[in-house]
């Protein structure tokens, strides 16, 4: 019950912070003599990380709404008289396949937010370098799971409404 609540709130605090920060221009930064800098590699890679987040965050609703709908016709598939359940045998495998893959989207995305350390070796480049470089191939997972459910539950419910 309590990750119900935890999730939802972390989900919701981490999606604001990143929404304020990401209005900024972070393409250059300023000096001590006010000119413009080039970004360094470190924040180029951690606005990748950042951007890969950014873009999948506000889907997470699609996400959990494809779970429960996906979840309610399995139910009534389950109601159907045992000859209708018959013939629907390949939908209602379908519909079990998405449900694990919008489930562990959601757990992913979930996952990675938890374990995600935005302060990670800040006073190491090195480690720096190679702790983004691993986040950004965990956060482009997480997108591929959450853009893949969410394009297999679109193809689903759209090919089962018609007639």
């Amino acid at each position: 019950m309590i990750k119900k609540i935890i999730f939802p709130l972390l989900a919701i605090s981490l999606l604001t912070a990143c929404n304020n920060a990401g209005k900024e221009d972070h393409s250059k930064h300023e000096t001590k003599d006010g000119k413009a800098a080039e970004k360094s590699p470190v924040d180029s890679l951690f606005d990748e990380v950042m951007a890969g987040h950014d873009e999948v965050m506000p889907k997470m609703g699609k996400v959990r709404g494809a779970q429960a709908r996906a979840k309610v016709m399995l139910d009534s598939l389950a109601k159907l008289p045992s000859k209708a359940q018959d013939a629907a045998v390949d939908l209602k495998k379908k519909l079990e396949t998405l449900v694990n893959d919008l489930n562990y989207a959601d757990f992913a995305m979930d996952k990675w937010m938890t374990e995600f350390n935005m302060d990670s070796a800040v006073n190491n480049l090195e480690m720096r370098l190679k702790y983004l470089e691993s986040e950004k191939g965990k956060v482009t997972k997480v997108k591929e799971a959450i853009l893949g459910g969410l394009a297999k539950a679109d193809s689903l419910f759209n090919a089962k409404l018609k007639p």
